[in-house]
């Protein structure tokens, strides 16, 4: 059935939604759905003591019913549920809600059944939040109405309420997300590479990529799918979008789409005519994957109808985003890099690869059930030695001693592994945290993480 934003609005309005997992998603979808007058009931496996306390009094003044640390006893007196993003799906009782004929999505649809704004969606296994961000800033210096939302830290949900025609929601997409979809429809979408992530949630490379493409499932031949040709594993991915795909390349010139001329990021349009953007050597941040980031990023700004020369200017002024190979500093003249965004192998790979060598590295955490064999032959050359903590550190230490690299070091935290790499370097060296693990083990979030890392970076300066 086919609905316009106003009819949805009403409907919802009328509807028992359960949200389940109170996160940033969670509670900023709370919020809009009872602003919008449904009748919310908010879940979470944690206890009311771990909840915030601020979100628990505006539950109790608005008269919101709430299941911390339990699940409602019948599932079918709801219509909707809402799932935060970090939420399994195929828990047992939303299973039963399902048996119900409850409808079960995420907030990522629900949010864009609920917008008036054009969406663009950006996906992929790494370089999601830096594209994001630098397509954000083209369309600052478009001049265009946008809100930058999604996993990158706004919850899309939270900015519907207030969204218009005009206005574009550049969306970081994660396959968590996407898992959830079932009528989300850019007019832009992105799959950035694909490369092991979240096999531990997603159970296979199969699924987990069924989830990414999923981004371009109800696009149509008259909106486009931006997407890595160098990456072929990535390119499949576009096999079943109806959408027009614009191929990426760093290595190799295309016919259509975005590629590397002379050493000049450069696209070539339907008809032919090639657009020059920028020098590749003219940007502010590093490494052939950001050199990657860039093309995505123009290619999606120029098919959403942005010209060459506002994309060249955004680009040449982009300095970077938090967490993402992040300058911290010089201590003794050796450099500080805060990676704490590196979640994945692939991910902290590209960070030595932009680092080149004499680096000491920093890593460990929750391995998501990765197979580290990549990680370990990749320090060989470009890592002088490895300070690893967290959940699965003793599983990298095996992976590099099997590659043999040996100059290996455990902390219990990160003010101890700072010292120690600190210790461990020579001037002109660099010290990276790129933990090729998920945080949850130790932080909240690499957000958290890689705040800590600054912090512990900050203590040396003084």
């Amino acid at each position: 059935m086919s609905y316009t934003v106003d009819e949805y609005r009403r409907e919802v309005s009328n509807k028992k939604i359960l949200v389940v997992g109170m996160g940033r998603s969670g509670m900023a979808a709370v919020k809009e759905l009872h602003a919008l007058g449904s009748t919310v009931t908010a879940q979470d496996i944690n206890t009311v003591e771990k909840i915030d306390p601020k979100f628990i009094t505006f539950l109790d003044r608005e008269g919101i019913e709430y299941y911390f640390g339990s699940t409602p006893e019948y599932m079918g007196s709801f219509d909707i549920v809402v799932l935060s993003p970090g939420v399994n799906p195929n828990l047992t009782f939303l299973n039963d809600g399902r048996n119900h004929g409850v409808e079960v999505i995420g907030e990522l649809e629900m949010a864009y059944r609920l917008s008036y704004g054009k969406f663009v969606a950006i996906t992929g296994t790494n370089g999601k939040t830096t594209t994001t961000s630098l397509v954000g800033k083209i369309f600052e210096e478009s001049g265009r109405k946008y809100t930058v939302v999604g996993n990158i830290g706004v919850a899309t949900i939270s900015k519907v309420q207030d969204s218009t025609d005009d206005e574009w929601m550049i969306t970081e997409a994660s396959s968590f997300q996407l898992e959830t979809v079932s009528r989300f429809k850019p007019v832009v979408s992105a799959i950035l590479n694909f490369t092991p992530d979240h096999l531990n949630r997603h159970g296979s490379m199969e699924a987990y990529g069924a989830c990414k493409a999923a981004i371009g499932r109800n696009q149509t031949s008259d909106e486009y799918m931006v997407i890595n040709y160098d990456d072929k594993a990535c390119l499949a991915l576009g096999d079943n979008t109806k959408a027009r795909l614009v191929p990426f390349s760093r290595t190799e010139e295309l016919d259509f789409g975005a590629y590397i001329d002379d050493s000049y990021i450069v696209i070539r349009d339907e008809n032919g005519i090639v657009h020059q953007i920028c020098s590749k050597d003219e940007l502010k941040i590093i490494g052939n994957h950001n050199i990657e980031n860039a093309l995505a990023a123009a290619a999606i700004s120029f098919f959403a109808g942005i010209d060459a020369a506002v994309i060249a200017d955004a680009l040449k002024k982009f300095p970077g985003v938090e967490h993402r190979i992040e300058y911290c500093g010089i201590v003794d003249g050796v450099k500080f890099y805060n990676d704490s965004k590196g979640t994945n192998v692939d991910a902290s790979i590209i960070a030595l690869k932009a680092l080149e060598r004499d680096i000491i590295l920093i890593a460990g955490g929750d391995g998501k059930a990765q197979d580290f064999t990549e990680l370990g032959e990749n320090l060989l050359g470009r890592v002088k030695a490895l300070v690893l903590l967290g959940r699965d550190a003793k599983e990298i230490e095996k992976a590099a001693r099997a590659a043999g690299f040996s100059n290996i070091y455990h902390e219990n935290d990160m003010n101890d592994c700072v010292k120690r790499a600190h210790k461990l370097s020579e001037s002109g060296g660099k010290v990276l945290l790129s933990p090729a693990c998920a945080s949850w083990d130790m932080y909240d979030n690499y957000e958290q993480r890689g705040d800590h890392f600054k912090n512990c970076v900050n203590q040396l300066l003084r």
